[in-house]
């Protein structure tokens, strides 16, 4: 009976240091699993050596000093080819009163290049299944007023949607700016007439992209600027980029006012006005590089399926098959050299992001001095670049 009692005891103890063994191993297992670092998002950013880019970057210099004298530029500008790129430099000043130049941390106001980031957050959402092109509006704010409007129609302008600026200044009676869901209200309750029935033909409305945004808001459960950050900037590695909304958020370090020019040299800020509440159509701010980082990501497929990406730069059309110069957030011109591209101004600041499809060539330009010759600097640039880099 002794030895009975003595078997059990080691068998007993064989089968707890058994049990202690794994359990060691898997607490050293899970300790390993804490310690491991997290994963980086990748580095969207390469750029040509100095030797490669010494011709094009001296014209471009030249090109930047010249329109800051004449055309008060005070602005950055960015160039790529071939996915990478080969020219970043700033000129002029964040800061009149006290000098401060630009740099490239300086943050910009968007303006209307703010859309494509309100488009890609529809297709990330059609991507997951949530909505589809073809929803109405009154499918997610059932007291919408304008009947029939689609999804598509918002994202292609054919939507026919009366002006929400106008409606704000001449509706909106309180001392704060409204948000998009005050604005989505008083569309409501404003009884503002449509242009014309949806899909009939292309009207360029900012109300379009502020219904879009509220209906990302609708659906996520989230608010515009959270979703895009987290759906769009953090996977590109947009460090910089913000969605902001005037009297909800605090201004950030770099985030730069606009100004307008008075007497051909002083610099006026130019205040906040009554839409500057509102997010969708405009109030993303970002840097040139991280608006690199975000046409290389789409464009490569880090974000959106090529699909979605097609939809996106594709022209529209009317409900009778008429072509529209707009796809998702993007104008199209398939007439020079299939360019794909969208200016933006609002309250000083002048912006455009360019895509010359057939060269593989990016321009980026920001701007907060209300500056005039955005269409022919883009034409001089890719000129300068064509005739000086890789010769």
């Amino acid at each position: 009976m002794k030895k009975y009692f003595k078997y059990v005891a080691i068998i007993f103890v064989a089968v707890l240091g058994i049990v202690i063994i794994i359990s060691f191993n898997t607490e050293k297992k899970k300790e390993v699993l804490i310690e491991k670092e997290p994963v980086e998002s990748p580095n969207l950013i390469e750029r040509y050596s100095e030797e490669k880019t010494q011709k094009v970057s001296r014209k471009l210099d030249s090109l930047l000093q010249n329109i800051n004298k004449r055309g008060d530029f005070n602005g950055s500008l960015l160039v790529a080819k071939d996915g990478k790129i080969l020219y970043s430099n700033q000129i002029g000043y964040a800061d009149f009163s006290k000098k401060e130049p630009l740099n490239e941390t300086s943050l910009f106001q968007l303006a209307s290049v703010s859309k494509q980031f309100t488009a890609a957050a529809i297709m990330l959402l059609c991507e997951r299944n949530q909505i589809k092109l073809n929803d109405t509006v009154n499918k997610y704010f059932p007291n919408f007023p304008y009947k029939n409007v689609t999804i598509k129609n918002l994202l292609n302008h054919t939507a026919g949607l009366p002006k929400y600026f106008w409606v704000a200044e001449h509706k909106w009676n309180q001392e704060k700016v409204p948000n998009n869901a005050e604005m989505m209200d008083l569309l409501e309750s404003s009884n503002v007439q449509r242009y014309f029935e949806p899909g009939r033909r292309f009207d360029y409305s900012n109300t379009n992209y502020f219904v879009l945004a509220s209906i990302v808001e609708k659906v996520s459960g989230t608010n515009f600027a959270d979703f895009v950050k987290k759906n769009i900037f953090d996977p590109l590695d947009m460090r910089d980029s913000f969605v902001y909304s005037f009297e909800k958020d605090s201004i950030k370090a770099n985030q730069l006012d606009g100004f307008r020019v008075q007497r051909g040299w002083r610099h006026i800020k130019i205040n906040r006005t009554v839409n500057d509440g509102v997010v969708g159509d405009k109030n993303v701010y970002a840097t040139t590089e991280d608006l690199f980082k975000w046409i290389f990501g789409l464009n490569s497929g880090r974000l959106l399926t090529q699909a979605s990406l097609k939809l996106m730069y594709a022209e529209g059309e009317t409900i009778k098959g008429r072509k529209v110069p707009y796809g998702f957030g993007f104008r199209i011109d398939n007439k020079d050299q299939n360019t794909i591209y969208h200016y933006g101004k609002w309250n000083g600041f002048c912006t455009g992001i360019t895509q010359y499809m057939e060269d593989d060539l990016v321009v980026i330009v920001l701007e907060h001095t209300s500056y005039k010759g955005l269409t022919s600097l883009n034409k001089i640039v890719k000129n300068i670049v064509t005739e000086n880099f890789g010769a």
